[in-house]
């Protein structure tokens, strides 16, 4: 058992290819290309999220305001009669 991890197994007529980590630019237009384009994913999507988080959070500000006026002491009486 004396293969390392990286030589397990011989495997022939495949060739491949990898260009050098100091090579290559991480950030290469990440500025110029990135910003623009991020923009622009996020004007085609907003109206697509917004109204359904707007609707969600109008519901939840309902139900916590109607549940802290059932709470009051003359809600509960009203309830009783």
């Amino acid at each position: 058992m004396g293969r390392h991890f990286g030589q397990l197994t011989r495997v022939r007529n495949i060739i491949t290819y990898s260009l050098s980590p100091f090579e290559q630019r991480a950030f290469a237009g990440a500025i110029s290309n990135g910003v623009p384009n991020m923009a622009r994913r996020f004007s085609g999507q907003v109206f697509r999220v917004v109204p359904p988080l707007f609707l969600c959070y109008l519901v939840y500000d309902w139900g916590k305001k109607e549940h802290a006026r059932l709470q009051r002491k003359a809600a509960k009486a009203e309830l009783a009669e």
